[in-house]
């Protein structure tokens, strides 16, 4: 559940920037990781910042995945995903979204596990609400 979007514009000199941070407020039911926010360049997983792309589950963090971008997507970073068992997994691709071509999640077909692909912030929202239903989600995230 979405309680707030936070969205500010801040003035450097003649510049201005806007910074984009999406926070969700959430209860953390059962000790499970729920992500708090996410915005340019971090998500946010029980009030721990991430600066890089990681894997989340209900009961793991995996920050040591994918140390290219969507382009340097292989089937190993697949491989890893699987090794968590999930029945779904949703792909955050960053602010755009992009699709996976479909070698990268053969192996993810063959055990009918569902793949998602959406932008990073989308994933976040989505993977709480999963999270809270009690199914099995992985959220692998490109930040």
């Amino acid at each position: 559940m979405l309680l707030s979007f936070n969205e500010t514009l801040r003035r450097t000199g003649k510049q201005m920037h806007e910074t984009k941070t999406m926070k969700l407020l959430l209860a953390q039911p059962d000790g499970n990781h729920l992500i708090t926010a996410c915005g340019c360049g971090f998500v946010e997983i029980n009030q721990t910042r991430y600066f890089s792309h990681l894997i989340v589950s209900a009961q793991a963090i995996h920050t040591d995945w994918c140390k290219g971008g969507f382009d340097s997507l292989s089937v190993s970073e697949i491989d890893t995903i699987l090794s968590l068992k999930p029945e779904i997994v949703l792909l955050g691709t960053g602010e755009k979204q992009r699709f996976l071509h479909p070698k990268h999640y053969q192996a993810l077909t063959q055990q009918n596990i569902s793949l998602d692909c959406m932008t990073t912030a989308a994933a976040c929202r989505t993977y709480n609400i999963l999270v809270s239903e009690g199914r099995n989600v992985v959220a692998a995230l490109l930040i």
